[in-house]
């Protein structure tokens, strides 16, 4: 409008074309928004559609979201706009009895405790575990081939990011050559449950399967070499740093 003030149209003939008022206007021109605010209003921007892509993503995931988009954005803004916006995760607010409650599968169950494959790249399980060392935590995303019995693609970070999965996923399918077919096996975690999960498994020709909710038997497979890593390296000493942590994973995975 006042572009088109400046070219000699009048605001009030801008105004009726518009539907809209005058006043507004007006009082934009008199306060107009500071530089401060419509930063805050950009990012509540994209904050909404990353929360629209994905409702269950709680604040921690969505500021995860839009640091790797580029955004300079605490964790305590990010959770300072959504209280503004009420945008919490769709799962955030009703509790179950263990504390938490589980959101609905995105796949069908086609492993039904079968886990075995006739050749590789037929059958994958995907699981996430945490570990502690006194400096903090590790979580680890794993990817492990039914037949070979090996973990082809994992991730691990200080944090459990929402693209925890889908890095791990990817490279899973960047060591292994003709993937296509091959069902990917997890809990129905939200990672496993993330938009962007389900889409790189559609764009790599993978199938998704989900087990049921509190059933740790539909992915025994998986949580058998969670048990060996941590009952092989973990557990046999104090871990001081991440680092030294991280370290004994990769060389358990790598190696062992």
């Amino acid at each position: 409008m006042t572009e088109l003030a400046a070219d000699g149209i009048p605001v009030a003939v801008t105004c009726r074309v518009l539907n809209i008022a005058r006043q507004p206007y007006y009082r934009w021109r008199s306060r107009p928004v500071t530089g401060t605010a419509l930063e805050r209003a950009y990012r509540a921007n994209a904050l909404f559609d990353e929360h629209s892509d994905d409702p269950e993503f709680g604040y921690r995931f969505l500021a995860d979201e839009a640091r790797d988009a580029g955004q300079s954005i605490a964790d305590r803004t990010v959770w300072r706009i959504c209280s503004a916006m009420g945008r919490w995760s769709a799962f955030g607010k009703k509790r179950g009895r263990n504390g938490k409650k589980t959101g609905p599968p995105v796949h069908d169950d086609l492993v039904r405790h079968d886990f075995t494959a006739a050749a590789p790249n037929r059958l994958w399980l995907a699981d996430i575990t945490e570990h502690r060392a006194t400096e903090g935590k590790l979580y680890l995303c794993a990817v492990k081939d039914v037949c070979s019995r090996r973990i082809v693609g994992y991730l691990i970070n200080s944090r459990m990011k929402s693209r925890l999965a889908v890095t791990a996923l990817t490279s899973a399918v960047e060591r292994r050559d003709d993937v296509a077919g091959c069902v990917v096996h997890a809990d129905r975690g939200s990672q496993f449950r993330f938009r962007k999960f389900v889409r790189a498994l559609a764009h790599h020709g993978l199938s998704g399967s989900m087990g049921r909710v509190g059933a740790a038997g539909d992915n025994a497979a998986m949580e058998s070499f969670f048990a060996l890593l941590q009952n092989n390296v973990l557990n046999r000493r104090t871990w001081s740093t991440r680092e030294e942590l991280r370290i004994a994973i990769v060389t358990w995975i790598e190696r062992t």
